[in-house]
């Protein structure tokens, strides 16, 4: 039933092996390459036009300005100075948060600086406030203030 012929490819330096040896042409892959620039190029230039287009139609379409509001910008995605100054400038007050990040965190240094330092609450009065940790340092030392029995009978009966 053999025929003689062996399937397994020959190897030497005129047969081709198991797989091909030709070369890919190079005048096709560049072909590719530049209609692919193109290609880019082309879309590049259609979105931006329809961007354009879009912003256009966007701006028609808004609704006519106050004319109690001077100086304001037609892109206010671009502002020339910094933010704050803008809104001090076209904005009429009461402006009630201008960063709303930086004024709570000047709230809470307040707050802190309050809690971890000596002050007058009263002078008048001769009411002051201590750090807390000097607070709790004191009822530590002293204990909590408490009641003597006759003093809670005394309360509980006028409850009653």
């Amino acid at each position: 039933m053999s025929t003689g012929h062996s399937h397994t490819p020959a190897s030497g330096p005129a047969s081709h092996g198991a797989y091909e040896r030709r070369d890919i042409g190079i005048a096709g892959v560049l072909y590719f390459l530049g209609g692919l620039v193109v290609a880019g190029v082309m879309v590049t230039l259609f979105v931006n036009g329809l961007y354009h287009y879009l912003d256009k139609r966007s701006e028609a379409a808004q609704a006519p300005m106050s004319p109690l509001v001077t100086n304001a910008p037609l892109d206010t995605r671009h502002l020339s100075t910094n933010y704050q100054e803008y809104l001090k400038q076209n904005f009429p007050s009461p402006q009630l948060e201008i960063d709303e990040r930086n004024q709570l965190d000047s709230v809470r240094l307040n707050e802190e600086q309050t809690l971890a330092t000596y002050g007058w609450v009263d002078q008048k009065a001769g009411v002051v406030r201590i750090p807390i940790e000097r607070a709790m340092d004191l009822i530590a030392q002293r204990g909590l203030p408490a009641r003597t029995q006759a003093e809670t009978v005394q309360n509980d009966s006028k409850k009653k």
